[in-house]
């Protein structure tokens, strides 16, 4: 092993603030350099955001908020500003009680319980916080959220990709409640249609991805229909995660703070973004299987790590995609999905 990394292994944490056991293979230099730079981007963040949550814990949508956002939430706050700007907390505080409804009803839904159960011991392997040796063990919070979750939405029920999803909330939140109306955030307004039976909401988006791919990054566009490959074979774990188990954890919280604001548009940035820095490599593909793991290896590496620069680079590379356009192609999409059906 190199001496380097060695050294650095040994003063970086082998398991992550979230619980996260790093992977073998884990560049721990380049993290360690990353990290000791990000720090001083945090501190400076955290001490602007203390500042303005003193003057009023209200997070009202402003432009100042919005930029704030942008350039990354602190950990100490973001549980409270997504609950804020996405809408949970005006939910929770109007629906007192009703998380523990439908909790216990949903207890009674034999079949709702035993497909949640299915997955709770795959839902992050390789965080420790979720492992039934854990104290507290945060499988059972996973539980009562998903279970929850499916009884107050049973056009949804249960989906696959919710637990991870609900994971992350639990993590950020630390509190199965919150995690609950963050979820019904998500689900319920941000992403209509991602985790229903046929899951339109997913579909159409992959596609519109495609057409926007065609608009503004062409030449891998018409790699992509000369080798036949579908876009749902690359990016649907994107979407369907939004990009858990797919980019680095700070990362992936990065882009949430984002999302939770500015809603679904935020993951065309990100996807978009990646397509557009690694266009030379992708364009080097000779076939199907090469497409595949190109679009694989683009979501690994220094620049998906480095994320307060990753960050700045989704609001500048894809350009401008105004909600319109997005609509437009959404509605075109979704028309054609359904006459296929």
């Amino acid at each position: 092993m190199d001496t380097s990394n060695e050294a650095a292994r040994d003063r970086i944490p082998r398991v992550d603030t979230y619980g996260f056991e790093r992977p073998d293979g884990f560049d721990y230099v380049s993290y360690e350099d990353f990290y000791s730079r990000y720090m001083t981007i945090l501190t400076r963040r955290a001490m602007k955001w203390s500042k303005m949550m003193q003057k009023s814990t209200k997070v009202e949508k402003s432009l100042k908020v919005k930029r704030y956002i942008r350039k990354g939430v602190p950990n100490e706050h973001r549980s409270h500003v997504w609950m804020m700007v996405s809408g949970a907390q005006a939910q929770m505080d109007v629906n007192p009680g009703y998380y523990h409804r439908v909790l216990l009803e949903g207890q009674n839904n034999t079949k709702l319980v035993d497909t949640v159960v299915t997955d709770l011991n795959r839902t992050f392997p390789d965080n420790v916080k979720f492992r039934k040796s854990a104290s507290p063990c945060l499988q059972q919070t996973l539980h009562n959220v998903l279970v929850a979750y499916g009884q107050h939405n049973s056009s949804v029920g249960y989906c696959q990709g919710m637990n991870f999803i609900t994971g992350i909330l639990i993590l950020v939140s630390k509190d199965e409640e919150k995690a609950f109306w963050l979820l019904d955030a998500l689900i319920g307004r941000i992403l209509p249609d991602y985790y229903s039976p046929a899951m339109l909401g997913l579909k159409t988006d992959q596609e519109v991805l495609g057409d926007l791919v065609k608009m503004k990054i062409p030449a891998v566009a018409e790699l992509i229909d000369k080798h036949g490959v579908m876009w749902t074979l690359l990016v649907s774990r994107w979407f369907i995660c939004l990009f858990i188990d797919i980019l680095p954890i700070e990362t992936v919280l990065r882009i949430w703070d984002c999302l939770f604001f500015e809603g679904s548009k935020i993951l065309f940035r990100v996807a978009l973004t990646l397509i557009k820095q690694y266009q030379a490599y992708i364009l080097e593909a000779k076939n199907f299987p090469d497409v595949c793991d190109k679009f694989k290896d683009i979501t690994k590496g220094k620049f998906v790590t480095e994320c307060h620069l990753f960050m700045q680079k989704i609001f500048i590379e894809p350009g401008s995609l105004s909600r319109n356009t997005i609509l437009k192609l959404r509605q075109q999409r979704r028309a054609q999905l359904l006459t296929q059906e």
